[in-house]
């Protein structure tokens, strides 16, 4: 019996450029989370939540917040890209290039864009991703750039910080 280590995320030293991570999780947007994102950030336009003033929009209904799926297509990145980082240092060319609906599923895909040394932490290095975002019908609604600092292997490592039970998971146990 072995205790197999799960996902541990990327390293510094396991990117290299030109390197397309195809995220694995999905996240169709429910109204209830267009509604409860909108109201934890105060966002107050109403094309966001007012079934109404959605309808008679130009889209005939009502928007998914734009920070939203902002947020879910970063989400979406961190598996692949910045499991192993410990500051994000910038978001740019932010492009939301097709609206997003209630109902619709997006996808995220980053590629490597550059990677290199960090002059003042040498446990770490800095990576640069550009992330773009599909719906269901492979539309892009969204892309932007990311760079982060990353630990280094063998440095910051999160591992240890399971809980170690009294006794052991067995089969026996079962």
């Amino acid at each position: 019996m072995a205790v197999r280590p799960g996902w541990q995320g990327r390293f510094y030293e396991d990117f290299a450029v030109g390197d397309v991570y195809q995220h694995p999780l999905g996240r169709t947007i429910s109204e209830a989370d267009n509604t409860w994102f909108s109201l934890l950030t105060m966002n107050t336009n109403q094309a966001h939540f007012n079934a109404q003033v959605g309808a008679s929009s130009e889209f005939g209904r009502m928007l998914v917040a734009s920070p939203l799926t902002i947020a879910i297509a970063m989400g979406q990145s961190v598996t692949d890209t910045s499991q192993n980082a410990f500051a994000n240092l910038g978001v740019d060319e932010l492009r939301l290039t097709a609206p997003v609906f209630v109902g619709d599923t997006i996808w995220s895909e980053s590629i490597v864009l550059d990677r290199r040394e960090s002059a003042s932490r040498p446990t770490a290095g800095l990576v640069t991703i550009r992330t773009r975002t599909l719906n269901q019908d492979a539309v892009p609604v969204l892309t932007f750039r990311r760079t982060f600092y990353v630990h280094k292997q063998g440095h910051g490592d999160a591992a240890g910080l399971f809980p170690q039970a009294a006794e052991p998971l067995t089969v026996e146990g079962a």
